[in-house]
């Protein structure tokens, strides 16, 4: 079991930043991917940028520029850098991880966190 806890998300006015967290903890992994999603009431959930193990970074065209993923291994932890903040921001972010397992048998896994709130208003 892969546990993922975000943190860092909430109110902030257009313009703002936010610093947004996903702590992980469990059973021993290989990371192959780790991302953030985000689903706004009544849209798609959708990915909004991707780390893979080899450091390669993919981003959404909305978010292109003002955001920045990261990780730090040492401490099992991704982050999500939200700069020039939107209303359309506006979402429950959810941390994502794609990993395999190094304990046998090995399988590859998905788990996902419970999402942390962020809203871009005035």
């Amino acid at each position: 079991q892969v546990h993922l806890a975000e943190s860092g998300g909430g109110l902030v006015q257009p313009g703002g930043s936010l610093r947004l967290s996903c702590a992980v903890s469990g059973r021993p992994f290989i990371l192959n991917a780790a991302g953030w999603y985000r689903q706004a009431p009544g849209k798609e959930r959708e990915l909004v940028a991707e780390i893979m193990s080899a450091g390669d970074t993919k981003y959404s065209e909305s978010v292109k520029g003002r955001f920045t993923i990261s990780r730090d291994n040492a401490k099992n932890t991704l982050f999500l850098q939200m700069n020039s903040l939107k209303p359309e921001d506006t979402a429950v972010y959810v941390c994502n991880l794609k990993a395999t397992s190094t304990l046998l048998p090995r399988v590859d896994f998905v788990s996902w966190g419970q999402g942390t709130q962020v809203t871009v208003s005035s």
